[in-house]
């Protein structure tokens, strides 16, 4: 992961708690001017249906369209060749969807739109020639304003992406669009009143309930898609970089007092806002209502602002971006795609990035399947993994790892996300090129026809996370939820989430017969225990990890357990279990005879993880290395001092695996082994008959360090 990425802001970021230190030429530290709306009328988003997604089209190899500064001067000749080059260049390599990338933060560009709606107008015409879908991609929310020398370096060291062109301080007094004036629409700083800064990224950021910000937004959006033929766009940033220390503005005290009949403390109130010592990511405390109820209230409001945009692009499919969906820490900046899910129509999770890291994918496998199952339950919406890269391995490594999910892939180089870029630098067709034709040509299974084999379904209640829950150790729902993830991938069992909606409709639940595993899930509505129960008494069966239910979907205690009352009422159909964070549960049932896995490994390195897939039926196994070995570029560092991925080798050695599936037969006597590792050779894979209901299956994965796959000859 490059260490500027979202996913490095949630886990890393440290914001002071204290007052910001702000001299010189700092904008952050005048006071913010709050807007008259008494003109603003805004449509009424409070009874927006959320509707099954119409999807026009589903992507499937997508790629970054970079932009640079000299394409401000589009209509040149030489920018509009370079367009033409570009767009048979795409064709070429099989892409299916561009996302445009650059002049990312957008309203910093208000001046230029004229331009900038010309130059991507430009780019559509060229790549709907070849049946290229072209995805606008902005921030709508922020503008770029270090407030010293230090952010100013900072911030052209660190995200040269975004193409850099902000107001200087002076300037910035005036900067505006569509008559509002960007410094009267930003956040509120609640310790003192100064404009929301992000530290992270040097942006400060306008409030998703302020509705001047949102009349321009709106206004905005109706002038690009009147003046540029898209056909997706990706509206970014619905969330809070600013965090727990915004907004404390007049329409976000005005909705906190309306909606919850609450008011914003003071910045010293120690019962509300915790220990403001630490990071501003762990402000907080969650024991008291009031702080539980001021995160709700934040979510609202961006999840109306999406609402708005959705309204406002009508059936253009909608996407935001995620780079996470499961921990607490998400809700220090007020990030919740679940909450947002029924407003979208294309989901994305930003994955690895282009460090030596980046090898250890293990850890993203359950935030992979989780977004996957947001997707699913929206109506089966396109799912999309975005990956860096710099050179051709690491765009092959995210397109494996596309493919081992069961996912789009969305390929893109970062080059600019480096200080200065490489002198080898490749062209993000070209990166992805040879993975993208391979698929074309050998494997090209459609990810929206796979269906996953699913023996096991992981429970994540989104009220854990959502009212703070913790155990006696300090762990969370989620970390619980990655030890069975990274348990299930290394015993090659299918999984799939079951997430809060779900849980609490018994119908669904029964629509399977496989086990529901409940590790800390402590916070538990009435309506979910009711569908619970229903499933169990049903005939249903539960893997069963205290604690449980001891507190309410507020988040409030109960008096009692609902623990207790489970095992009592149904203590056949549940078996209690210690947690995957303290043990290995689904070995020791796997031993016990308790559980069996449809595919078990006899021979070989289990370090090679398997996923059976069923595309129209078809049987196929998904290889993916969880021991990736990286080589570093000799020189060439991300902005973490981190080295690059050069290539990639691997550190198993025992290749040759050997498996028994738990099925009678499978649908094709000959099937073969796949991999761009290969080229366009294939290995013959034959299963054999093996004891009464199993077939074995042997698989020769030598020369191959990152994918393969089995599937019909």
């Amino acid at each position: 992961m490059t260490p500027n990425s979202r996913r490095k802001f949630i886990k890393q970021a440290v914001i002071s708690g204290v007052g910001l230190s702000m001299g010189g030429a700092s904008l952050a530290n005048t006071p913010t001017v709050e807007s008259s709306a008494k003109q603003i009328v805004l449509p009424d988003v409070s009874k927006l249906a959320s509707t099954p997604p119409d999807i026009p089209f589903a992507p499937r190899r997508i790629a970054s369209w970079w932009n640079t500064i000299e394409d401000l001067q589009w209509s040149q000749k030489s920018i509009r060749d370079k367009i033409k080059r570009r767009a048979e260049a795409f064709a070429e390599a099989k892409i299916d969807m561009v996302v445009n990338y650059g002049f990312h933060i957008r309203f910093d560009f208000s001046n230029y739109f004229g331009q900038l709606h010309g130059l991507w107008a430009n780019a559509c015409e060229e790549l709907h020639q070849y049946g290229i879908k072209f995805m606008d991609h902005y921030s709508c929310n922020h503008v770029e304003r270090p407030k010293n020398i230090d952010d100013f370096h900072k911030l052209h060291r660190s995200h040269r992406h975004h193409v850099l062109l902000f107001h200087d301080p002076i300037a910035a007094k005036h900067a505006q669009y569509e008559g509002h004036l960007f410094q009267d629409i930003c956040e509120v700083d609640i310790r003192n009143g100064n404009r929301g800064y992000s530290e992270q990224y040097q942006m400060e950021a306008f409030c998703h309930n302020n509705p001047a910000f949102l009349d321009m937004h709106t206004k905005y959006l109706k002038r690009l898609l009147n003046e540029v033929p898209i056909d997706a766009i990706e509206v970014d940033d619905m969330c809070d970089y600013v965090g727990l220390a915004a907004c404390g503005c007049k329409y976000c005290r005005e909705r906190f007092k309306r909606d919850y009949n609450r008011e914003i403390p003071p910045f010293d109130d120690k019962s509300f806002w915790g220990d403001t010592s630490k990071p501003m990511l762990y402000w907080g405390n969650y024991d008291n209502p009031a702080f539980r109820d001021f995160l709700h209230m934040k979510v609202d409001g961006i999840v109306d602002h999406v609402k708005l945009v959705k309204m406002t692009v009508g059936n253009i499919p909608l996407m935001s971006c995620c780079s996470s969906t499961g921990p607490i820490i998400l809700n220090s900046i007020s990030l919740n795609l679940e909450r947002m899910a029924p407003y979208l129509d294309f989901f994305m999770l930003e994955n690895v990035g282009t460090n030596i890291r980046s090898t250890n994918w293990v850890h993203m496998d359950a935030e992979a399947l989780h977004q996957k199952d947001i997707a699913r339950q929206r109506g089966d919406s396109p799912a999309i993994a975005l990956s860096y890269t710099i050179y051709e391995k690491g765009a092959y490594m995210g397109w494996a790892l596309s493919r081992f999910w069961g996912v789009a892939n969305w390929s893109s180089t970062h080059n600019q996300r480096l200080i200065e870029d490489p002198a080898d630098a490749r062209e993000m067709e070209e990166v992805i090129h040879e993975w993208n034709n391979w698929e074309v040509d050998n494997s090209d299974l459609d990810y929206r026809k796979g269906e996953d084999l699913v023996e096991v379904r992981l429970v994540s209640n989104s009220y854990c996370r959502d009212n703070g829950w913790r155990d006696k150790d300090g762990k969370e729902h989620w970390d619980r939820l990655k030890a069975w993830s990274s348990s299930l991938l290394k015993h090659n069992v299918g999984y799939r989430f079951v997430r809060t909606d779900e849980l609490a409709d018994a119908a669904a639940l029964k629509q399977e017969s496989t086990p529901l595993i409940l590790d800390g899930v402590a916070c538990v509505s009435d309506k979910q225990f009711k569908a619970l129960s229903g499933y169990l008494i049903s005939g249903g069966k539960a893997w069963l990890a205290l604690p449980f239910g001891t507190h309410d979907e507020k988040g409030f205690e109960r008096s009692t357990p609902l623990s207790g009352q489970i095992l009592k009422a149904y203590g056949k159909q549940v078996t209690v279990i210690d947690s995957a964070l303290n043990s290995d549960p689904l070995g020791g049932l796997i031993q016990s005879k308790k559980f069996s896995p449809v595919i078990r490994q006899t021979a070989g390195d289990e370090r090679w993880a398997a996923r059976i897939r069923l595309y129209d039926g078809e049987f196929t196994l998904h290889f993916m290395n969880t021991a990736m070995n990286p080589i570093p570029h000799p020189t060439i560092k991300d902005n973490g001092g981190v080295a690059i991925i050069q290539d990639i080798d691997s550190h198993i050695t025992d290749n040759k695996l050997s498996f028994e599936i738990k099925m009678d037969a499978l649908p094709q006597a000959q099937y073969v082994l796949k991999s761009p590792e290969l080229k366009d050779k294939n290995r013959n894979v034959v299963p054999i008959k093996g004891k009464k209901g199993h077939q074995l299956l042997d698989v020769d994965l030598s020369d191959i360090k990152i994918y393969g796959v089995v599937q019909k000859g």
